[in-house]
Formats: structure tokens, C-alpha cells, sequence
């Protein structure tokens, strides 16, 4: 899998007056955290950032990161951990940031994108997708962004489940072999009766309340 560049700078300050200071200035907070070494506290150009993801997705990214010291650079590869969002403007504060092996497998989620149309569901059936990322494990050199499963001959009735799916070569399945990924189910077929069509003898619907019962002997 390519990788991506990442710059970033190590930050003294912490806390919530410190972010925004950063934020003001055109900085992105963030902070990597390491298996082997104690959370190193970051600072990154905002608008590098976002243009490094702009129309990707933050997860299985593999980002090479230089980190500019006082002394002396460093080069770590890393990926996003979490990436924390304004809920209304949607513009990113903060992201955590996970250094990685290239010699030791990574459990990830990769998402599946399905590509055409079942013949099912051109025939009136619904398609349900049940499981939009699989779980798997590989080294991140063989990591993927993204699974795709051509669903064209899915008929009615028909469900697609892990073991269906060509994993690439270096990735193994996490999930249970038998879950479903998608399946297309049946049409939905509703009973109604017309405007002025007559109900048959014995059809007389009961509602809430009412007594229909036999008034014989009254």
C-alpha cells in the first residue's frame, strides 16, 4: 500500500486554551501515541492536512510523519487513531495518531464497496446491506482501503456471505466465514381492495369496540 507524507512539529502546551491558540493560527492538534514510547504531543499545518485527505477516508491510511524537533527530525510511519470533528462545521480540532510496524500484522476494517446492480433487484427483489466492512488482518504493506464485490448475478433470495468474498492477496478474514454481507430479499407484495369493489360474504372487518356478534333472538 502507498503511503502518505504528514509534517508536523512537537507542541509544549496542552490543553483547551492551548488547541484553540493552535487552531487560530492555522495549527491542527494532535498527539501520537506509540507502543514503546511515552505520547509525543503534535502540532500540524491545518490546511496540508486537509488537503492530504480531502476525498479519502481517514481510516487504513498509512502515513509516512516527520517530526520536526529542536535537535533533530524524526520519521515514523503511522496511522489516524481517531480524528475529531466540529458536529456543525465538520471542521477537523483534533487527531490521534498511532505509530505502526511494517513487520507486524494490523487487525482492520475494511469497508466494501459493491459494484453494479443484482439481477434480483432489477426483477423487483430489495437489496439489504447487512455488513458494510469486513474485519481482517495483514501486514500494512498489504493493507487496502477498501474491498470490491461485483453483485451483478445476486438473485431473489439469494445473500452473499464472508467466504463469497476474493480477500486480496496478504489479507485474512477476521469474521465468521458464514455471515452475510448483503442478501435481496423478495418484493413486498401488499394486498388492497379498490374503491368500490364489494367485500366478499364472511369478510365483515371487525374494528376496535365493535360487536358483530348475532342479534338472533333479540
Amino acid at each position: 500500500m502507498d503511503t502518505m507524507e504528514l509534517n508536523s512539529e512537537i507542541r509544549i502546551q496542552t490543553g483547551k486554551g492551548a488547541a484553540r491558540k493552535l487552531r487560530t493560527a492555522g495549527k491542527l492538534p494532535a498527539i501520537l501515541y506509540g507502543a514503546k514510547t511515552d505520547p509525543i504531543m503534535l502540532a500540524m499545518d491545518y490546511k496540508e492536512f486537509n488537503k492530504t485527505l480531502r476525498g479519502r477516508s481517514a481510516e487504513n491510511i498509512i502515513f509516512d510523519l516527520t517530526i520536526q524537533g529542536e535537535k533533530k527530525n524524526q520519521s515514523k510511519k503511522v496511522m489516524i487513531k481517531e480524528l475529531q470533528k466540529d458536529p456543525v462545521k465538520r471542521d477537523y480540532l483534533h487527531v490521534d495518531l498511532y505509530e505502526i510496524s511494517m513487520a507486524k500484522e494490523l487487525e482492520v476494517e475494511i469497508p466494501v464497496d459493491l459494484l453494479n446492480t443484482p439481477k434480483g433487484v432489477d426483477q423487483g427483489g430489495i437489496l439489504q446491506h447487512i455488513r458494510r466492512e469486513v474485519k481482517a488482518v495483514c501486514l500494512p504493506e498489504n493493507m487496502v482501503d477498501r474491498i470490491e464485490v461485483d453483485v451483478s448475478d445476486l438473485d431473489i433470495g439469494q445473500t452473499l456471505h464472508i467466504r463469497d468474498i476474493s480477500f486480496p492477496p496478504g489479507v485474512r478474514p477476521l469474521d465468521d466465514e458464514d455471515l452475510a454481507v448483503l442478501t435481496v430479499g423478495a418484493p413486498t407484495v401488499t394486498a388492497e381492495i379498490e374503491e368500490g369493489e364489494e367485500v366478499e360474504e364472511g369478510e365483515v372487518e371487525k374494528t376496535e369496540g365493535e360487536d358483530v356478534s348475532s342479534e338472533e333472538g333479540s
